[in-house]
């Protein structure tokens, strides 16, 4: 059984910065492409950022870029996402998931997703 796990979710004033891990299991990790998604009350879920196997592939949506980064760490199994210069808008839930493919943006393809963590940014 394929099992995610996020981490490291909190309260955190704007402005300032938390780290969302993930760590994984029962699928072999370093041919996954691994998303961080999130999803804000009243909207739709959205890719914040993604990266590939190898992790030289990045991907980030355009309100997150230049603020957050995403890295993995494929002997732990593991996915992070560091966020810095927070945002009240950055208020959501933030799920780890996981892709068959081995570089992939679509979150059609991303099969296997945690139970989410909670961020929020107060102003």
């Amino acid at each position: 059984q394929v099992q995610l796990v996020e981490s490291g979710g909190g309260l955190v004033q704007a402005g300032g910065s938390l780290r969302v891990s993930c760590a994984a299991s029962g699928l072999t990790f370093r041919r996954c492409a691994m998303g961080w998604f999130r999803q804000a009350p009243g909207k739709e879920r959205e890719l914040v950022a993604a990266i590939n196997w190898s992790g030289a592939g990045r991907y980030y949506a355009d309100s997150v870029k230049g603020r957050f980064t995403i890295s993995r760490d494929n002997a732990k199994n593991t996915v992070s996402l560091q966020m810095n210069n927070l945002k009240p808008e950055d208020t959501a839930v933030y799920y780890c998931a996981a892709s068959a493919r081995g570089n992939s943006d679509l979150v059609q393809t991303y099969d296997y997703w945690g139970q989410g963590t909670q961020v929020t940014v107060s102003s």
